[in-house]
């Protein structure tokens, strides 16, 4: 039977139908928005996977290039691996969904959005987390949704709910925020914006979950219509002796541990611990009894001591109001910033923060380095680039060293929209920019140290960088009614903790915002002073990039391409490329320099040596002048006709030199005078209406002896001379 449920969502009806597609799964539904259909769809494995810990959930986002009437471009000519914006789409739907499967379930999860039709007026994302939760939760699968997402922008000062592709590609709107949550609490945040201040980001948060508790209405109304049973799960339970044990054994080494400030240290301290604790508790005796039984205890010695450690942790920062590194909760650790370390690159900078270090290297390009961007969205190409990379040595770690991870791309996403919103326009700084972030150590939010690293190197590389940006993770702490936001969280306060919070900005303002907990949501008020502290500690951290760099370089590296912009008019564009290039590539050959024609009639043209730059610039002004009359010309000899010569007095632009204006004298054979290739000098004596332009030479030459003599030609007056000593009318013949 098929079921469908729907509500009105930013002026346009979005609906969910089950029962017709994809029956064989744990749950299916296709969600429509105007024109958009997503089919989602969840399955789970009935038995657990061996030998894991983590609950292993998979979310595909399956774009189709014939959803948006299009054939891939890659040869093959079907759809490959993930672009980056599918991996950021799945990261959308998986982060609110993860939190809500019951603690023990370690069954393999996959979640597939399969985009069918695309509508650039109706948001896929959305359509794909809605379908996310309601095939979760019409499904057996264990799960304590209803979850939905809702995207907020803000369009002349108003709140517009799921702004169109245009809005958002076009800037018109000054905010673009994903939000997600419950009907009761909201669970994850990821956007950017233009400078917009706390209160407004929060208000459309605010905004944006009222939509949500809509849509988690019409979830529940769905279920209640079409819904399975769900399927037993009980996850497994510790003995209380066993967690007693260990905490007998390892309670005071913890809060030692938990005490020490270094990460390495710590972590030391913590591993030894852990394995003395395991040997004492398993012990041979036990293990040569039963190996099966011995193997089990040591995994829940292991998982209480994980929650001895989660406990002390949270304990000392609610009650002692004291973090592992000694810190309060709003201390941002000791800071070192350094700009321009590489010498060859083009900028370079190194924020250090705690044990958080992130080297940026920035690349200027021309237009030849755009990446092509041809997704089911656009077909464009990108002038913007930052790439962030997370080796396995930045946590002291020896790993695999392979392709870019989902965190890499997402890490970099945040990164990048938060320094966006910041670039100088591609008019004013014609060059495609590219910016690498290294992370050479980690322990807390590598990706805001990317923010204020990559914001020192732009200004290093003299880009006109108009302020500076840096980001900031803020954690939470909440056990009841107690809660404690927590200021530049470590590594070990992110992963025992309840929410990392990243808000990255100038000293106006939020640029880039994403937030993910792993609790069933915060209020407002914890939002409200999260924001609150997150500025405190930007505005902090700004203060001391000063110290490195204040304002962008005057001048650019010595490496990096030059770049002139000029303009010319549309209608000469043609004149300046050629037939088949034959100009441009000229213009080229000689010069070494490369030239952009855009179709504006903007040209830009690079090189590292100023003078073939102006080189290149003056032989298209030359191509694209008027010749004016009056002027004076030095030009080449194209053509010698019997009534004169054309003559080259610009790229492109012959005059005729007709016969009775090559030379005072009488011309009776114009090679006499003149030789193809020969360069003259001729004023220019008339433009016709047609453009048509004629030339004289006799003009600029001085008059013979004894006063001027008349010259000879067609249309040149008398055909010749006058008999000598006549003073009256010539004879008749």
């Amino acid at each position: 039977m098929i079921h469908t449920v729907s509500c009105e969502l930013g002026g346009k009806t979005i609906s969910i139908e089950t029962g017709k597609l994809a029956k064989q799964a744990d749950g299916a539904v296709l969600v429509s928005y105007g024109d958009t259909r997503v089919l989602v769809t969840a399955c789970s494995n009935k038995d657990p996977k061996p030998g894991i810990d983590f609950m292993p959930l998979t979310i595909e986002f399956a774009e189709k290039f014939y959803a948006a009437g299009k054939i891939p471009g890659s040869f093959p000519k079907r759809e490959g691996r993930p672009t980056q914006e599918a991996t950021l789409s799945a990261r959308l739907i998986d982060r609110p969904l993860r939190p809500l499967f019951p603690e023990g379930y370690y069954h393999d999860t996959q979640i597939v959005a399969t985009i069918l039709s695309m509508d650039p007026e109706a948001d896929i994302d959305v359509c794909a987390a809605l379908g996310a939760s309601a095939a979760l939760h019409i499904s057996d699968i264990p799960f304590a949704g209803p979850t939905a997402g809702v995207r907020m922008g803000r369009v002349n000062g108003k709140y517009v709910v799921c702004p169109t592709w245009a809005q958002i590609e076009t800037g018109e709107t000054d905010m673009e925020i994903m939000i997600a949550g419950t009907k009761n609490a909201i669970m994850m945040v990821e956007g950017g914006a233009r400078e917009v201040a706390e209160a407004d980001a929060l208000a459309a948060i605010v905004q944006g979950h009222s939509e949500i508790k809509k849509l988690c209405g019409i979830v529940e109304e769905l279920r209640t219509k079409a819904g399975k049973p769900k399927r037993a799960f009980s996850p497994a339970v510790i003995e209380t002796s066993i967690k007693d044990a260990v905490e007998k054994h390892a309670k005071a080494g913890l809060v030692t541990a938990l005490k020490t400030k270094d990460k390495g240290e710590r972590s030391d301290m913590t591993a030894s611990l852990r394995k003395a604790t395991v040997e004492a508790i398993v012990t041979a005796d036990v293990k040569a009894k039963d190996a099966n039984a011995a193997s089990k205890l040591e995994k829940d010695v292991k998982a209480s001591f994980e929650l001895l450690q989660y406990d002390l942790m949270r304990e000392m920062i609610l009650t002692d109001k004291v973090r592992i590194d000694g810190r309060n909760t709003t201390t941002v650790r000791p800071i070192s910033v350094e700009a321009g370390l590489l010498p060859r690159t083009h900028g370079s900078a190194l924020f250090t923060r705690g044990e958080t270090q992130v080297l940026a290297v920035v690349t200027l390009g021309t237009s030849d380095d755009e990446q092509i961007v041809d997704t089911m969205f656009q077909n464009t190409m990108k002038k913007f680039m930052l790439h962030y990379n997370f080796a396995p040595f930045s946590v002291g770690e020896a790993g695999r060293m392979g392709g870019t991870s989902r965190r890499e791309i997402g890490h970099g996403a945040l990164a990048e929209r938060s320094i966006r919103a910041m670039m100088p326009a591609y008019e004013k700084f014609p060059y495609t920019v590219r910016i690498v972030c290294e992370t050479l150590e980690s322990n807390g939010s590598s990706s805001m140290g990317s923010v204020c690293s990559t914001s020192m190197a732009l200004m290093h590389a003299g880009v006109p960088f108009p302020k500076p940006v840096a980001g900031i993770a803020m954690g939470l702490i909440k056990e009841g009614n107690r809660t404690s936001v927590l200021t530049d969280i470590l590594g070990d306060e992110d992963h025992l903790g309840d929410m990392d919070f990243k808000v990255a900005g100038t000293a106006d303002g939020i640029t880039g915002i994403q937030m993910d907990i792993k609790i069933e949501g915060i209020d407002e008020s914890i939002m409200k002073t999260a924001l609150t502290q997150a500025r405190e500690g930007r505005l902090h951290i700004l203060g001391e990039m000063a110290h490195a760099i204040k304002t962008p370089n005057a001048e650019m590296s010595a490496f990096a391409p030059r770049i002139t912009s000029i303009m010319v008019p549309v209608d000469k564009i043609r004149e300046v490329i050629g037939s088949g290039g034959k100009v441009v590539k000229d213009i080229i050959a000689q010069t070494g320099c490369k030239v952009d024609i855009n179709d504006d009639g903007r040209i830009n043209i690079a090189s590292n040596d100023g003078a073939a730059a102006q080189r290149a610039i003056d032989m298209i002004r030359n191509i694209i002048a008027e010749v004016e009359v009056g002027a004076t010309y030095k030009g080449i000899v194209k053509k010698i006709v019997d009534f004169g010569a054309f003559v080259g007095v610009m790229p492109n632009q012959d005059g005729l030199l007709h016969v009775s204006e090559i030379a005072h004298e009488r011309v009776n054979n114009v090679s006499d005078f003149l030789k193809e290739g020969d360069e003259i000098e001729v004023k220019v004596i008339e433009v016709d209406k047609s453009g048509k332009i004629r030339l004289s030479r006799k003009a600029l030459l001085p008059p013979p002896a004894g006063g001027a003599r008349p010259s000879g030609g067609d249309g040149g007056g008398d055909r010749g001379p006058r008999p000598q000593g006549s003073g009256g009318p010539r004879p008749r013949t």
